[in-house]
């Protein structure tokens, strides 16, 4: 399965939505996702992709790790595997 196809359905379930209706381009505030739940966001991420998200929930703007949409997330996640 993809990178993609992990992110999206780890975002849907966590906004209790479809994983077709998670895009690219959503943000995960778009997706209804409160703060608590960018928190099981990363900590679920974090557990399938077998990596170490650098993000402060106190600090989410000063996080070296791009949320700002799901394909920033995408592309985060990317970069941390082949950095491994």
């Amino acid at each position: 399965m993809s990178i993609q196809y992990n992110v999206f359905a780890i975002i849907a379930e966590q906004a209790l939505l479809a994983p077709s209706d998670v895009t690219l381009t959503s943000t995960l505030e778009d997706l209804g996702i409160d703060s608590m739940g960018v928190v099981e966001c990363i900590f679920s991420i974090e557990e399938a992709f077998d990596i170490t998200i650098p993000f402060n929930a106190n600090e989410p703007d000063k996080s070296d790790f791009d949320i700002s949409n799901v394909a920033s997330i995408i592309s985060g996640i990317e970069t941390l595997i082949s950095d491994k």
